[in-house]
């Protein structure tokens, strides 16, 4: 049997069974299917194809999209000041620790990009399990803007890697600031013709038609978008963000269509980013060193960020501003890109990218059953109250 029919059925194979083993094992599927990649790759199940690369580097753009369709830039707009001035010092405070923890650990400089990731994508499955609080609401407020410069972060690395420090590199920088004015431009006048002419977003994406035109926009800009950053030399995963910030900001009108796009998203193409991501482990590699530094370094992560919420001590109080801090813990998809773009460009070396590809999954799970755990914890003080 020729390897790439072994591949199809082996990716096929955890396609299926994946949402069955989270269930049992009561842990997020795509930590399942990291695993179940890393499982199949030992086993030779999983071997190089090009095919498969390009799928799983589709699934992860996929992903950003959806992570911007969280965003609506109109709802951000209407936060209160204090929020936001709170949580820029919360992000610069993140920062500089990460710096001091650099300096004293000796760690790469990579690091002072790595250790403030923030992502919101699994603070939703939190939402879900627990239902709405206020630190969650908080969190995700804050979490947005932490993404955002995740992101432009992520992308000036990309910039660094490819040019190193020269000319180059600045003419990029230069770009990407240039990219969003521009898209700030573009945003504000898209805005004043939608209040113009308020039917247009509905002649444009109408909520129930048979040919999908909303689906076709949406898949359409997404390429679109992805080609200008390849044209501007700047990294797509920002321009799939925009993407689905921009979905969302405009067309909320149509609730259906984050319903539409998630399904072959977290169906497939983002399964398939999961899995190759495990491939990439070898587990003959892991031993009590790696994975002593896995745990190191999630517990760092999650420090800085416990340290750096108490500025909302008064509004969330201790509990809270615990759990504030875990749900922003968790960048599993930045951290994986991060690393991943280090590793290809040899900033980091192969024992440091399995180590951080096993902290992204450890951060999960400690945040999920820390979430659980000190929630349940407050349940009961107030039942003994």
């Amino acid at each position: 049997m020729s390897a790439e029919i072994v591949l199809i059925i082996t990716l096929s194979v955890i396609l299926l069974i994946s949402p069955y083993v989270a269930n049992v094992l009561k842990l997020p599927i795509s930590m399942v299917e990291i695993l179940l990649g890393s499982i199949a790759s030992a086993m030779h199940l999983l071997e190089d194809n090009e095919m498969f690369k390009i799928l799983a580097e589709v699934g992860f753009l996929y992903l950003m999209l959806l992570a911007g369709m969280e965003v609506n830039l109109k709802e951000l707009l209407k936060v209160d000041k204090k929020v936001f001035i709170k949580g820029g010092v919360f992000l610069l405070l993140l920062y500089t620790l990460s710096i001091i923890s650099v300096i004293i650990f000796k760690f790469s400089t990579i690091f002072i990009a790595i250790l403030p990731l923030i992502s919101i994508g699994l603070i939703l499955s939190i939402q879900q399990e627990i239902g709405k609080q206020p630190w969650i609401d908080l969190a995700i407020k804050i979490g947005v803007i932490g993404e955002l410069l995740s992101i432009l972060v992520l992308t000036i690395l990309s910039g660094y890697f490819e040019y190193g420090l020269s000319k180059k590199l600045l003419f990029n920088i230069l770009i990407l600031f240039a990219f969003l004015i521009v898209l700030g431009i573009g945003f504000i006048l898209f805005r004043t013709l939608l209040w113009w002419y308020p039917k247009l977003k509905h002649s444009l994406m109408p909520i129930y038609d048979k040919y999908h035109q909303d689906v076709r926009i949406a898949i359409s800009l997404f390429f679109i978008m992805i080609a200008v950053m390849l044209v501007l030399h700047l990294d797509v995963v920002l321009g799939a963000f925009v993407v689905g910030v921009f979905l969302t900001t405009f067309f909320d009108h149509n609730h259906n269509l984050e319903h539409k796009l998630a399904p072959f998203g977290f169906g497939f193409l983002i399964t398939i980013f999961f899995v190759h991501v495990g491939s990439s482990i070898d587990l003959k590699e892991i031993n009590f060193n790696l994975l002593k530094d896995a745990f190191f370094i999630s517990f760092l992560m999650i420090l800085l960020r416990i340290i750096s919420s108490f500025l909302f001590f008064r509004e969330l109080r201790f509990k809270n501003s615990i759990l504030f801090a875990l749900s922003l813990s968790m960048p599993l998809t930045l951290l994986i890109a991060t690393a991943t773009l280090a590793y290809q460009n040899h900033t980091i070396s192969g024992y440091w990218y399995t180590v951080l590809v096993l902290t992204s999954v450890l951060e999960v799970a400690i945040v999920m059953i820390g979430v659980k755990i000190i929630n349940k914890l407050q349940f009961q003080k107030k039942d003994s109250e």
